[in-house]
């Protein structure tokens, strides 16, 4: 029994960091490297604002979980992500690539209103 722990102690030692934290995030982070489930950072990659400051991002997401919990009463799931520009792993909210909180988080944040008006111009 000891041996087995120990070995087991030992594997997870070794294992390199990216897996360590897909591990923790399971079949959430399956889905996502899939593309079932998206963050809000590729929804702005997407349509063009990938050159937004990250603290816009975040305040983006912000509105997105807001309007998440608004609308369904509950939490969206989270992830563990590596940040693009530290490289650090944060746990991050995924939604799916048509969830409404979205796109009423676009039209509620003033730096990414542009965005939606934009698309509903295009469609007209």
């Amino acid at each position: 029994m000891r041996t087995t722990i120990r070995r087991t102690i030992q594997a997870a030692l070794a294992a390199t960091r990216p897996l360590r934290y897909t591990a923790l995030s399971g079949e959430i982070a399956a889905l996502v490297a899939a593309g079932r489930l998206i963050r809000t950072g590729d929804v702005l990659d997407r349509l063009g604002a990938g050159d937004l400051k990250d603290g816009y991002k975040s305040h983006y997401g912000k509105h997105v979980v807001k309007a998440f919990r608004a609308a369904t009463g509950g939490e969206p799931l989270k992830v563990w992500a590596q940040h693009r520009t530290t490289g650090r792993y944060v746990h991050v909210y995924v939604y799916r690539p048509a969830d409404e909180a979205l796109f009423v988080g676009l039209a509620s944040y003033g730096r990414t209103r542009h965005l939606v008006q934009a698309q509903f111009t295009e469609a007209a």
